[in-house]
């Protein structure tokens, strides 16, 4: 794959109370990092150099107010001093309203970023979903939040990446009541396309796909439950009629087992903890998510803001990396055509 240039990635800080910041500056303290892409931390002063004195790393990049596709390709590494924060006092390793805001501002920063040309993807430190919707978040996470500031109108979905093997969702953040009632053709066959082309997207062709079914031994036959009969398979069966290459339904409790193994790329599950719970498992400090569908790539760590560990100095950046390598390749595709 030829480019003609770097990548360039919008770095958001994330919560400010979790662990987002320090992962940020060990990130950007990476010298494979800065060398894959050029990068505009979108932070503000305060909370990048809390981030640098809680890793104990320096802090040390051009400081700047806006910044162009210029001025960024020169400097290779800037950091924006706006949206800025100051720490609340007593507010410290926990959900707090006005950092739920400085959440939503910087991540509208970085898409603003993306959209104006400027950079060619984003990739963000942990959030923390109850500070945002106490800042007045009206979807169930960030992905809507994305759609919305974008004005997008297509398909959207979140997969999880774990090394070589992706997953995707046909329901995610929702109660347990609502599943059954929101697996629908509709919504596995979205899971299905968002990962074949999101896995195409970085680099793989025809990707293998395996669907788990949503009950005990994947219904058997109708015992356990009809949702395998009456719309995963057919789902399956109309993305096979499109070219894709996928199979199943297969029983939950031994589809992952095919993933680990590399009989398959990517497998579509039912429901949020269906994949999440075997992937963490297997991999809870290297896990990535990426928001499929949207113009342009967004990856982040697929663990949370970990307030419990937050300010110690010890969390681990090797999913944050992923997360930035994920994104770097995807937009290096985009940019080789």
């Amino acid at each position: 794959m030829v480019t003609t240039r770097k990548a360039r990635i919008a770095l958001v800080m994330g919560d400010p109370y979790g662990i987002g910041p320090e992962l940020a500056v060990k990130l950007v303290n990476d010298k494979d990092a800065v060398q894959r892409a050029d990068i505009v931390i979108v932070a503000g002063s305060t909370v990048f150099d809390s981030g640098g004195k809680i890793a104990g790393l320096p802090t040390t990049c051009r400081r700047v107010e806006t910044t162009s596709v210029q001025e960024l390709s020169a400097d290779n590494l800037q950091l924006l001093t706006n949206p800025s924060f100051e720490v609340e006092d007593g507010f410290r390793r926990q959900a707090s309203k006005a950092a739920g805001r400085y959440q939503l501002d910087c991540l509208a920063r970085a898409l603003d970023l993306c959209r104006e040309g400027v950079t060619d993807g984003m990739c963000f430190a942990p959030l923390n979903k109850e500070a945002m919707h106490l800042a007045g978040l009206t979807h169930e996470d960030e992905s809507g939040f994305f759609k919305d500031h974008l004005n997008h109108q297509g398909e959207l979905g979140i997969l999880n990446t774990l090394g070589n093997l992706w997953t995707s969702r046909a329901t995610s953040h929702v109660s347990h009541r609502q599943v059954s009632d929101l697996i629908t053709q509709e919504s596995v066959l979205k899971a299905i396309r968002l990962i074949d082309a999101a896995l195409r997207d970085s680099g793989r062709d025809n990707p293998r796909i395996a669907v788990a079914g949503l009950n005990p031994h994947a219904g058997d036959g109708g015992v356990f439950g009809d949702e395998e009969i009456k719309e995963i398979g057919p789902a399956v069966k109309q993305a096979q009629a499109d070219g894709i290459n996928v199979a199943g339904p297969f029983p939950p409790d031994t589809i992952f087992l095919m993933g680990r193994d590399g009989k398959y790329d990517a497998i579509v599950t039912m429901y949020h903890d269906q994949g999440q719970i075997a992937m963490k498992l297997m991999g809870f400090e290297r896990g990535v998510t990426v928001h499929a569908g949207l113009p342009y790539p967004v990856t982040t760590s697929a663990h949370g803001s970990a307030f419990d560990i937050a300010g110690k100095g010890i969390a681990n950046v090797s999913a944050l990396k992923n997360a930035f390598t994920i994104a770097c390749s995807m937009a290096e595709k985009r940019l080789a055509g």
